[in-house]
């Protein structure tokens, strides 16, 4: 039981700070304001969250292009620290060599619930109808993997859904990735 506790602390604390320091990746990639200037309070949570690990981590990990390696390299050492604690706490039986392959499992696993988290939010706002620049950011987030799906799919009734489509697939994409999850622990 107390493993079970201590198991989901863990998985919330890793999964709110990586998966903001997965959406400070996104959001950089996709040149959305994030300073406290910009009046986008999404931006200054991702920062506040954020900073105390990215920050250091720009010293030694350079920027590729337009992504934020600091913010993934972020991302993925948390998702680590999760597994190996947790890898600790079962009496670190089995082989350490898995911890790096659960993390970037993890890591995988933490984009997909974060996109799928975006689309519902970005769903939900569309039928009320607000102008707001928190939902004017979410549909900046959302619009490229929608943007595709759009192309392929006409309005039905005058409705989008495109979001629903993208919500099937990202669901899809997690149980590949638990499949694959599954395949590469059986071979290492």
């Amino acid at each position: 039981m107390l493993y079970q506790i201590i198991s989901l602390l863990l998985e919330v604390i890793a999964g709110v700070l990586g998966g903001a320091c997965l959406l400070r990746l996104y959001m950089q990639y996709q040149r959305i304001p994030m300073s406290a200037r910009s009046g986008n309070p999404l931006g200054r949570f991702v920062f506040a969250l954020t900073d105390w690990l990215v920050l250091p981590l720009r010293r030694v990990v350079p920027a590729l292009g337009r992504w934020d390696m600091a913010s993934l390299v972020a991302a993925y050492l948390l998702e680590l620290t999760q597994f190996l604690l947790l890898w600790l706490l079962a009496g670190a039986d089995g082989g350490l060599f898995a911890v790096p392959i659960l993390a970037a499992f993890g890591l995988l696993r933490l984009a997909i619930s974060g996109m799928t988290g975006l689309v519902i939010v970005y769903a939900v706002l569309s039928w009320v109808q607000t102008q707001s620049v928190m939902s004017d950011v979410i549909g900046r987030l959302c619009a490229p993997p929608l943007t595709p799906i759009r192309r392929l799919m006409p309005l039905v009734g005058g409705i989008d859904l495109s979001p629903l489509v993208l919500l099937v697939l990202l669901q899809i994409a997690s149980i590949l990735l638990g499949h694959l999850q599954g395949l590469a622990l059986l071979t290492t």
